[in-house]
């Protein structure tokens, strides 16, 4: 990798030059060094209080002073600080766009910081679709109230009422004496200021917006397509060294004896011991795993009898006791009343992450004090657990999450920072910790393995009388019904991310996790319900749907897609998909082709529409949409991780098959209108429906009944063979 100097994205600084810090002592330093204001505003002594709560998990850490969002610069230029990270999402745009729009200042003149728990608001992670209808909240009333402490100061130079003056692209003018002006810069002035603001600005509404609502082209895309961008792997720090770590060869594996002498006879090497880590460091990554190689090692290695095929009687057999996740009426008197039953089970295989960029970190211990530069998705957990590790205040640890590449849900725990944390203080040189690509399958924490149970019946009319649904180990994500269903019951046995003790590695969350496995299995057993009672799929769905929002995604997909009504199988390839995720309302229709002999499912057309309230930069949420859609292909046709007594038989990708550019289909999206509705969750609910999607058009197709996840072509063949073809 080409050395770079130890800057984060462009606003960042070295180690050395901004140690960590108090919120309140940054905003001071910020001030000094940057030339620019912190508008200071202290509400501390009326009614005015943060409008969005701050609590749960999710924010309660969030600060409530609007000056950790924000800094005016007198060059009237705005940075954004924000505890979120960058992974490909988009926020570094739409984040932008919010401030602008609230602050009444051109989208071009803010500049972004993310992921710095030296600079920026703490959060707890990015995950689950939270970025815009979350944390963007946070940054809209913060521009909202700086934007009112600014009005007031105006005010004061300009000798008129706050309420005769306009905020226009960060000029605050008199309407009665247009030239009567001053802009943010001038007011600001380098100084810091303490405002008592006495009235709340309120939120624009949406029929206000100039610059949200309007599609932005992404403000990182060009340092990425020309590799200017840096990400963890690109840091480099004088002296620094590379660290190779030991590792089992299976999960529940234990060491028995280790010789290192041969390693360490090589020239540059240093062997780190630090309690049951054992790593070699070196001052190039190959003399590193060179050393490693050296080493001897010897690990007892139990057998489980647990591997990919019988995963799942085994996950039956430990089942916890569940919970309902919803439920109306009575099973048994839906039951008594149906003409017909109708019983499946369904099955979705492990599924790694496999982002390109594998986990990375750089740390450097000096006395009591540390930085790390780390691929994560949650730096302010990370900062917390390197200084659990090390023995550290919280506050003298900065965490800088720079570009990660790619993320899904995998880059939440971040061990590789503690590892490399820890071998630093060990070594007393800067450690980077970059895992290999059998490293990352290893240590990933996969999509759970997962069973669903759904028995269901049909009038003679052909409406459903009652659905009984089990869903084990995917969690509740996703299962929730939103049917018109008379007698119905969701339990759920087993969250996703239950504890150790029932899945042979670590699980944990995988983009949008549950809600695949339960779209899946609820949209196929919709259909062969649809078949069974003679009924177009669609028509069968729209006959027990009153949610206007769910009949809105399913009739504007519909338009787009051109469907045509027809009972299933009707040969032509046509599947349906629905679901609900993040808050967001999608539907998706595919067709396909599947080639009888070999099993392939040649993807062919791929329709997603998409509800998802306000849409603050729409080129963002359909780049998402298409996101979605290419990711899924993966859990849908391909992906699996295979096992066996704790080793994995899948460690890189010439056996873990990735969808590919040569896979994608003809993608169309739909974002439905709803600007009355706040921002919801986008990063998310198009990946939802691609199991559900792709297995109703295989049955469509074929008539065959795709009842696990992946439909490779084996299985493809194994389900034809069932009904005679």
């Amino acid at each position: 990798m080409k050395a770079r100097d130890p800057f984060v994205k462009t606003q960042s600084r070295p180690s050395s030059a901004f140690p960590p810090m108090g919120r309140r002592e940054f905003l001071k330093r910020m001030g000094m060094l940057g030339g620019g204001l912190i508008v200071y505003c202290s509400v501390g002594d009326i009614t005015v209080d943060a409008r969005a709560p701050r609590e749960g998990y999710r924010g309660s850490k969030v600060p409530e002073d609007f000056n950790a969002f924000l800094k005016i610069g007198t060059d009237n230029r705005v940075t954004c600080f924000v505890g979120k990270i960058e992974m490909g999402q988009g926020p570094i745009t739409s984040f932008a766009q919010m401030m602008a729009e609230e602050l009444d200042v051109t989208y071009e003149s803010v500049d972004m910081v993310m992921g710095d728990t030296g600079l920026c608001p703490w959060d707890a992670g990015t995950w689950g679709s939270l970025s815009t209808r979350y944390y963007g909240t946070f940054v809209k009333e913060a521009a909202s109230e700086a934007k009112g402490v600014l009005k007031e100061l105006a005010a004061e130079r300009l000798l008129c009422p706050v309420d005769r003056l306009v905020t226009q692209s960060g000029i605050i003018f008199d309407k009665h004496r247009p030239m009567s002006r001053v802009t943010y810069g001038e007011l600001t002035a380098g100084k810091i200021i303490e405002r008592h603001l006495k009235v709340l600005p309120p939120l624009k509404f949406a029929a206000e917006y100039t610059i949200s609502g309007k599609p932005y082209l992404r403000r990182d895309a060009f340092d990425k397509v020309t590799g200017r961008a840096q990400y963890a792997g690109d840091i480099r720090l004088p002296g620094m060294v590379y660290a190779k770590i030991l590792r089992p060869p299976a999960h529940g594996a234990r060491r028995l004896r280790v010789d290192t002498s041969a390693a360490e006879k090589m020239k540059d090497v240093q062997i780190v011991r630090d309690g049951d880590l054992i790593a070699v460091l070196h001052p190039r990554p190959d003399g590193a795993e060179k050393a490693l190689a050296r080493i001897k090692a010897h690990f007892d290695r139990p057998a489980t009898g647990i591997d990919d095929q019988t995963i799942f009687d085994h996950l039956l057999q430990r089942a916890p006791q569940p919970t309902i996740a919803s439920e109306a009426g009575n099973l048994k008197t839906g039951e008594a009343r149906a003409a017909a039953i109708i019983e499946e089970t369904y099955l979705n295989s492990y599924v790694a992450h496999a982002p390109m960029e594998t986990h990375t970190a750089l740390a450097a211990v000096e006395k009591d004090k540390a930085t790390v530069w780390a691929s994560t998705q949650t730096p302010f957990g990370v900062q917390e657990r390197v200084a659990q590790a090390l023995g550290l205040p919280t506050e003298n640890v900065r965490v800088i999450a720079p570009f990660v590449g790619g993320g899904f849900g995998g880059k939440s725990a971040s061990e590789q920072a503690v590892e490399a944390a820890r071998l630093a203080r060990q070594a007393g040189k800067p450690v980077m910790v970059i895992w290999s690509r059998a490293e990352e399958f290893f240590f990933d924490t996969f999509r759970p393995a997962a069973v669903v149970k759904i028995r269901s019946g049909l009038t003679g009319g052909g409406q459903m009388s009652f659905w009984d649904y089990k869903v084990y180990f995917a969690g509740k994500r996703g299962c929730e019904n939103f049917y018109e269903i008379p007698h119905h019951r969701e339990t759920v046995f087993g969250e996703w991310r239950i504890g150790s003790g029932i899945h042979p590695f670590a699980v944990g969350p995988w983009r949008a996790p549950g809600a695949n496995t339960n779209v899946y299995a609820r949209d196929l057993h919709m259909n062969i319900m649809a078949a069974k009672a003679g009924q177009d799929p669609l028509a069968f769905r729209l006959a027990h749907l009153q949610d206007q929002r769910m009949r809105g995604v399913l009739q504007a997909a519909a338009a787009q897609f051109s469907w045509k009504a027809g009972r299933p199988p009707s040969g032509r390839g046509c599947g349906i998909s629905c679901g609900i995720d993040a808050e967001t309302y999608v539907a998706a229709m595919a067709e396909v082709e599947v080639d009888k002999k070999s099993g392939k499912i040649m993807v062919k057309r791929v329709v997603c529409a998409q509800d998802m309230g306000q849409v603050v930069n729409p080129q963002g949420a359909t780049i998402q949409m298409e996101g979605c859609i290419t990711m899924g292909l993966g859990y849908a046709l391909a992906e699996e991780v295979r096992f066996e007594n704790g080793r994995l038989l899948d460690t890189n990708f010439d056996t873990y098959a990735m969808p590919r550019f040569s896979w994608l289909p003809k993608i169309e999206t739909v974002l439905v209108p709803n600007p009355s509705l706040p921002p919801k969750g986008g990063g998310e609910p198009a990946i939802v429906c691609m199991g559900g999607v792709l297995a109703t058009a295989v049955y469509d197709a074929t008539g065959a009944k795709m009842l696990q996840l992946p439909m490779t072509p084996a299985r493809v063949r194994e389900a034809l063979k069932k009904i005679g073809q």
